[in-house]
């Protein structure tokens, strides 16, 4: 009888996708951004309109800051929005997902099958997700300003 090999996390993919989403992130949040600002922008490629992105300051400490992002108002119905909550460790340039959707924790690795069907790799997956999501933030992210009110 064959042993079942038990999943190995990549550990040095998961400390590259943390690095990378934190300088995403970064490019994305404001300086000054604090506990009571909301920071919002809109995804367009010329007339396309694909849905407005919420970055919110949930927590900051000392060394790390936790945010919330979600992506609202996307341009189609059958589309679920993104919604996930990212803690950035600003000593070690890092971000991860803790929570994505619905569910509370993400673990490191899960049995399979087991009974939320997660994927043993299920955190690693979030967080390329999370990388992918900001790439695209960053590519066709614009600022939400009222003109109106600069004069």
């Amino acid at each position: 009888m064959t042993a079942k090999r038990r999943y190995v996390p990549d550990i040095s993919r998961l400390g590259a996708l943390g690095d990378g989403n934190y300088l995403r992130l970064v490019k994305l949040i404001p300086r000054e951004f604090d506990d009571s600002k909301t920071v919002e922008f809109q995804l367009s490629s010329g007339s396309q309109y694909f849905g407005q992105v919420r970055i919110k300051l949930i927590e900051a400490c000392k060394y790390t800051d936790t945010v919330y992002l979600e992506q609202v108002r996307n341009s189609g119905k059958w589309l679920n929005n993104p919604q996930m909550t990212v803690r950035l460790y600003h000593d070690v340039g890092m971000a991860e997902v803790i929570s994505c959707c619905r569910h509370r924790r993400i673990q490191g690795v899960n049995d399979y099958p087991n009974r939320f069907m997660h994927h043993p790799d299920e955190k690693i997956q979030i967080n390329a997700f999370l990388a992918e999501w900001l790439d695209y933030c960053l590519k066709f992210g614009h600022a939400i300003c009222d003109l109106t009110n600069k004069m």
